[in-house]
């Protein structure tokens, strides 16, 4: 269904982060099918008492080809009013809207009510219940939620949680598709060179911002078991700490890990994502809460074995014991997981089935799926 108008509303580049990533690669195999597609991204996203970074923004070019335009601001009513007659004017056949965090919906939620009523509404759900929940979270969803016409989630979870709050019959979950935007792999010895780290040593990855539902504190538990300490296996820490980094540096002395643990606790800018995903054996994702995650995408991009626990739509996307583990959150059961892909040598044909496995996230079967809920919807 090509030559449409789509309008894609929420983070795209300079926004850095996975949700950024995702809408411009999202709007990248628009116009690669010859979709007219201009991305309405933020002037204003947070306020920085909500954004507890260094900074919002990656450096670099922005994606050729893409029409980004910043002209939201999350904070001022006025602006939404402005914002929905811009898109009236476009006059688009489909507006995609992010929804991420319930801050969002008033912002977001106003600019979908003031479109014209022949415009299609659909929202990409990455949550319904945020991680970190607030006082309000259930009545901001619900308002978001009744002006659209559409849904699409990226986990059944996430499915299971939006039907709480609409009875539409215009929703369907399809797995996140797989980034391409990081490059081609290279040899791990390369990878590991250039990031200056020893080839002779077995690395597992942890990647991505810091937060208390990611979990890390139940895999440096983990690291601190006597057979991975003999086994001289070394954690690298990859992205920017959005939670206090003493707390967890504190963790690591207390065990006892330091030697094991490489600590890069910048944000990975994307042309060095390539040098940390080849580095590693497996990359590891012990969360204790989560829906989906655009990190595991990337494992699958390239090729990387997986070690998840099994919380929200992760057990769904990585089949266990075929691309790598689904663990309980208790660091013991993480831990045996990663005795036992390194005792039974299991890289290599995990990565294997990596690469067959990812067939099914492509996406054009996304715009596909996404084309075929939007027929559904009568207006």
């Amino acid at each position: 269904m090509a030559n449409q108008k789509i309008i894609i509303i929420g983070p795209a580049f300079p926004y850095r982060g996975g949700i950024a990533n995702f809408n411009n690669a999202l709007a990248k195999t628009y116009y690669k099918r010859g979709d007219d597609v201009i991305v309405i991204s933020f002037s204003l996203q947070y306020p920085s008492f909500l954004f507890p970074g260094t900074t919002q923004y990656e450096k670099g070019n922005p994606p050729e080809g893409l029409k980004i335009k910043r002209l939201i601001n999350s904070i001022n009513p006025f602006n939404w009013i402005r914002v929905a007659k811009k898109i009236n004017k476009e006059n688009p056949d489909l507006v995609i809207i992010r929804y991420w965090l319930p801050f969002m919906a008033p912002c977001l939620g106003t600019i979908a009510n003031l479109l014209n009523k022949k415009i299609k509404i659909l929202a990409i759900t990455d949550n319904i219940i945020p991680h970190e929940k607030r006082i309000g979270d259930y009545f901001l969803t619900k308002y978001f939620i009744r002006s659209c016409d559409a849904f699409l989630t990226l986990s059944s979870s996430v499915l299971d949680e939006l039907n709480k709050f609409t009875k539409s019959s215009f929703k369907k979950f399809i797995p996140h598709p797989i980034y391409d935007i990081f490059g081609r792999s290279i040899n791990k010895e390369k990878a590991l060179i250039s990031l200056g780290l020893n080839p002779k040593d077995k690395h597992l990855l942890f990647f991505g911002f810091v937060r208390k539902y990611k979990g890390l504190d139940l895999l440096l538990n983990a690291m601190a078991d006597d057979r991975i300490l003999s086994m001289g296996i070394k954690l690298i820490i990859a992205g920017e700490f959005y939670d206090d980094e003493i707390d967890y540096t504190n963790l690591i002395k207390k065990l006892g890990i330091e030697k094991n643990i490489i600590l890069r606790s910048d944000f990975i800018p994307a042309d060095k994502v390539k040098n940390y995903f080849c580095a590693a054996d497996m990359i590891t994702q012990t969360y204790r809460t989560a829906t989906q995650s655009g990190v595991t995408q990337i494992a699958y991009s390239f090729e990387r074995p997986m070690l998840v626990t099994n919380v929200g739509g992760l057990a769904e996307i990585v089949p266990h014991n075929k691309v790598g583990y689904v663990t309980s959150k208790k660091p013991k059961d993480i831990a045996d997981a990663i005795v036992e892909f390194y005792k039974n040598n299991k890289e290599k044909i995990f990565a294997l089935n990596t690469k067959k496995e990812k067939k099914r996230f492509s996406w054009d079967s996304f715009l596909i799926g996404i084309d075929k809920l939007i027929a559904s919807v009568d207006k």
